[in-house]
């Protein structure tokens, strides 16, 4: 059994499907699961319930943690520590594995122009806070030798059929809408980002090598990472509309965030977008060196082919 705790998002969805390659036990959990398998057994709970945790872990040899909780500081606060320490108990009482799949938020800023596995824990917002306190306790559980863990870390994502991502509400609808793209801080500075579709194959085949645990790995990125300038030129080409955008400053994003909860929860992560983001996925290379990376060009091309109604809606 191989159990994915927060199932209906980008990640877990794309994730079912190619856990089907390894075995035919599949445990969906959230609150509102959907089959993407025939066989897939679904749990419908709510995580944020730690009551919920034991009996959805049970029976599981790989537990994958792909859940994604509303993203405000002080649900994040509130909800994830009490969540991964029931999921580190679950895990331990029943001899299963877990895979973390996590964010870049807990790195120190001065590694954002180019990360990799080895970059210092030291996270300057809020949000990253809460991030490294999960991991030091999935790393500590290992440590300790309580459970064997991965932590699948990926940079910010895209991909078909995902609303949550911010280059599809900055970029993509915007200029499927007639309208002019946002670029967040600087329209001069790189910025790396993970297809959903390469990010939940490489979990799982992280998830399934007998090589990769007790590690952190970056997640498979293209490496020719391109500038937001560069990002909405591609979708523009793409959609066949002008290349229009306009860049939001950081105090301009904070004036937004007075009146759209999302922008002002993006508004302490800012650092991120106002210097180069690179993303080394070079580990995870070496180990699967046969992995087809998506290229931005055949990324924006599939969202655009599979998405582009919906993206025009206003």
């Amino acid at each position: 059994m191989q159990t994915i705790l927060g199932a209906g998002g980008a990640i877990g969805s794309e994730l079912a499907k190619c856990l089907v390659n390894y075995t035919d036990q599949i445990r969906l959990v959230s609150r509102n699961p959907k089959r993407v398998n025939p066989s897939d057994e679904l749990w419908a709970v709510n995580l944020q319930d730690p009551s919920t945790i034991d009996g959805a872990v049970a029976g599981s040899k790989i537990v994958y943690i792909t859940v994604g909780f509303e993203y405000n500081i002080a649900v994040w606060r509130r909800v994830w520590p009490p969540f991964i320490r029931n999921v580190i108990d679950a895990c331990a009482k029943h001899q299963a594995r877990m895979v973390f799949f996590d964010n870049v938020y807990s790195y120190h800023k001065e590694a954002i122009p180019h990360m990799t596995e080895e970059a210092p824990l030291q996270p300057p917002s809020k949000k990253g806070a809460v991030r490294k306190e999960l991991v030091d306790m999935i790393l500590d559980a290992v440590h300790a030798g309580r459970i064997e863990a991965i932590i699948a870390r990926a940079p910010d994502f895209y991909g078909p059929d995902n609303q949550t991502s911010f280059l599809i509400e900055t970029i993509f609808k915007p200029l499927a809408q007639g309208k002019r793209a946002n670029v967040l801080a600087s329209a001069d500075k790189k910025h790396s980002y993970i297809y959903t579709p390469d990010a939940a194959l490489a979990t799982a085949l992280l998830g399934n090598a007998v090589d990769t645990w007790n590690q952190t790995w970056h997640l498979p990125t293209d490496p020719n990472t391109l500038t937001g300038k560069q990002w909405v030129e591609q979708v523009a080409q793409a959609l066949q509309v002008a290349p229009k955008y306009a860049v939001l400053p950081k105090w301009a994003v904070g004036m937004i965030g007075l009146f759209v909860p999302i922008m002002r929860e993006a508004h302490e992560m800012l650092y991120q977008n106002d210097r180069d983001y690179f993303f080394d996925s070079s580990k995870f290379m070496r180990r699967f060196p046969d992995f087809d990376i998506t290229t931005y060009a055949e990324g924006v091309q599939a969202i655009v082919q599979a998405d582009a109604p919906r993206l025009r809606q206003a």
